[in-house]
């Protein structure tokens, strides 16, 4: 595919930082409906880190540690999210029976560049998805690289579904999460979670263009009084996020 330069700006909705979330900051002032008007697909946490979030078409989806997956109440308040309104830039059918790091090198050839960020939804038939989700926490907050270790893997077989994510640049590292940061529903929306790897039998990948970063930082206490800028950043991403870094 020959690169293009993008002709029209597309804007992605950001609230909070992932650094603030790698510190422990997991209270948010932005709640489930405030976050819907800034987009119809996204990924992202709720307060205490209560399950993963996923929106899809409009409806805000909570998955939780045991894999299951309910609607989100809409006065549900979220630490960080990033979402946007969905337009197919770019779409491609995927090579049969791939894994998620053939995936991702076949998604790297579609992009545009490197230096934007993009939306990205996978759908399909996977022969398997292995998911994680984070436990919701008691305060005092622990870092994350700390709550993290309470996640409990699952794994998901032979299911339709669409995975929800967004690539990163670089250069966002502490901002969001280098590289790809992705979530799974199930095609019946009863089951999901965050993607660490998955076994893509048939199915098609869309890219949305983003061009224009909106970002929404919080009025809290905590976020004030986070450390934002670690030493270790990059150690804590690797722990906490690495299997982002593909697809």
């Amino acid at each position: 595919m020959t690169p293009k330069t993008p002709v029209t700006r597309h804007e992605i909705f950001q609230t909070s930082l992932m650094s603030a979330l790698l510190d422990g900051v997991y209270e948010g002032e932005t709640q489930v409906r405030d976050l819907l008007g800034h987009g119809s697909f996204g990924i992202g946490t709720f307060d205490a880190l209560d399950g993963e979030m996923l929106i899809l078409g409009g409806v805000c989806y909570q998955l939780r540690a045991d894999g299951g997956a309910t609607e989100a109440r809409l006065d549900a308040y979220t630490p960080y999210a990033v979402v946007t309104n969905f337009v197919p830039h770019i779409s491609s059918e995927l090579p049969r029976n791939i894994s998620r790091a053939q995936a991702s090198a076949f998604i790297d050839h579609m992009t545009v560049s490197e230096n934007y960020m993009y939306a990205l939804c996978i759908e399909g038939q996977f022969r398997s998805v292995t998911t994680r989700t984070v436990v919701k926490q008691q305060k005092p907050y622990r870092p994350m690289v700390e709550a993290t270790d309470d996640d409990a893997v699952v794994e998901h077989t032979d299911v339709r579904g669409v995975v929800v994510g967004f690539r990163t640049p670089l250069y966002e590292k502490g901002i969001g999460v280098p590289g790809c940061h992705a979530h799974f529903i199930t095609e019946d929306r009863h089951a999901g979670g965050h993607v660490l790897d998955f076994q893509l039998e048939q199915g098609s990948a869309s890219l949305c263009l983003g061009t224009d970063l909106h970002l929404q930082l919080p009025l809290t206490d905590a976020f004030q009084e986070a450390n934002l800028t670690p030493e270790n950043i990059d150690a804590q991403l690797n722990k906490t996020e690495a299997h982002h870094a593909e697809a």
